[in-house]
């Protein structure tokens, strides 16, 4: 690494050639973070974000917002928005933009509502289990539909999907004639976290325990498989701080979590079912796109496409993967989503692709291509929901909430342009 007494005479030689001084090669503070701790810069300065938004919604609202009943709601209500946003990444990462999860998700949920409740022709109603997996195979068929299109037809993402907006959002009209379908089975309630649908204190408990355990024994695995190999590592210092940091983000979850009760019986409810649905996206997700062929292809799409098909990678093939994967993540969403309201309506997820794109561009996925997170896409969600529900603590009126959302994404997109300029 080229030392500041070098740095000084280059310096000194560009000068007396008529050329112009370079500024001395020091990283800046949050740049130095990002390096000891492997975190984007970017995902950095969206978490001060979230902090001070907390903060001052908390102010403002006389101390409601961070109260273990808010955070707990937050996080069931962004659940969601959260699993849609983990395959939007992908989307947007591939150079392709996706305008009917709202659509696709209202049509799924009302159809999975249907088969719960109305007796059909042929037979009695499905039981709870069976419809879901109708609805995970309805979202495959339709992201395969749309990928067909697209991938083989040649038709841009833009318009094929803006037209399955329109589609899906009529059809889910047509099952019922825009009739709301209720109730649910009680216990497809309990995914949507409902009075019960949550895990108890002791599961919660024992399962944030285990997360630490498994976060602990997987960085220090890294770790040794890297200096095995001779590749740079971290610090060790700097490898502890965050195990720390993040064990104390898990343990602090579940306290939050546990402290809100159940009503009339004052126990835990612990960690809701939604989001265990949406760490479990996670997970899977981080893991497809990280250390699966499939993932490399996605990105390296999104980095140069035309060097991606000219090195043997089936574009054509990974864009019809893309958008079934999309497809299901709707389904899982319609699942949560109808649980949750314990009802079917034609209406669900209207204007739900607007949350989830602005998502994944907040979390810091690049609408350039070949650039973005699943956890980026997550913290962008639990933002994106911070300002809706702080904003309705406030009483602030629906039109206003839209202008406010409306700028931040405007706001993130600049961020992203400038960003992208200065690493240039």
């Amino acid at each position: 690494m080229t030392s500041e007494a070098e740095v000084g005479e280059l310096d000194r030689k560009g000068a007396q050639a008529g050329g112009a001084r370079r500024p001395a090669l020091r990283l800046r503070p949050l740049e130095e973070v990002a390096r000891l701790t492997g975190l984007d810069t970017r995902l950095l300065a969206m978490l001060g974000a979230l902090v001070v938004i907390w903060l001052v919604f908390d102010f403002l609202t006389g101390g409601i917002f961070l109260t273990p009943r808010n955070l707990f709601n937050l996080a069931v209500q962004g659940s969601a928005v959260g699993i849609m946003a983990t395959g939007m990444v992908l989307v947007i990462v591939a150079r392709h933009i996706d305008l009917s999860v709202g659509s696709v998700l209202g049509f799924i949920g009302m159809s999975i509502a249907f088969l719960q409740v109305e007796v059909l022709p042929l037979g009695a109603a499905w039981n709870w289990p069976l419809t879901i997996v109708f609805g995970i195979g309805l979202g495959l068929l339709v992201g395969l539909w749309q990928g067909l299109w697209i991938a083989y037809g040649g038709v841009p993402a833009f318009v094929v999907t803006l037209g399955g907006l329109l589609i899906f959002r009529g059809a889910a009209f047509e099952i019922t004639d825009g009739r709301t379908v209720a109730p649910l089975d009680p216990v497809y309630q309990l995914l949507g976290g409902g009075i019960d649908g949550s895990i108890g204190a002791t599961a919660s408990w024992a399962l944030g325990l285990v997360a630490v355990g498994l976060l602990a024994f997987i960085t220090m695995k890294v770790r040794a498989k890297r200096q095995r190999y001779n590749f740079p590592v971290k610090p060790l210092w700097a490898e502890i701080m965050m195990i720390v940091a993040w064990s104390a983000l898990i343990i602090g979850f579940v306290m939050v979590m546990n402290a809100y009760p159940r009503p009339r019986t004052f126990e835990p409810r612990g960690i809701p079912v939604p989001v265990l649905i949406l760490l479990a996206v996670v997970v899977f997700m981080t893991f497809a796109a990280r250390f699966t062929k499939f993932g490399r292809y996605v990105f390296a799409m999104g980095g140069n496409p035309e060097a991606a098909a000219l090195s043997g990678i089936n574009v054509k093939r990974t864009t019809v993967m893309i958008f079934m994967v999309m497809g299901v993540l709707c389904a899982i969403a319609a699942v949560v989503t109808t649980a949750r309201l314990n009802a079917g309506t034609n209406s669900m997820g209207t204007l739900a692709e607007l949350n989830v794109i602005a998502a994944a561009v907040i979390g810091g996925t690049s609408l350039a291509g070949g650039l973005g997170t699943i956890p980026g896409a997550i913290l962008g969600a639990v933002v994106m929901q911070s300002l809706d529900n702080g904003m309705l603590l406030l009483d602030v009126s629906t039109s206003l909430r839209s202008i406010v959302i409306g700028l931040v994404l405007i706001a993130a997109v600049w961020f992203d342009v400038v960003y992208n300029r200065g690493r240039r």
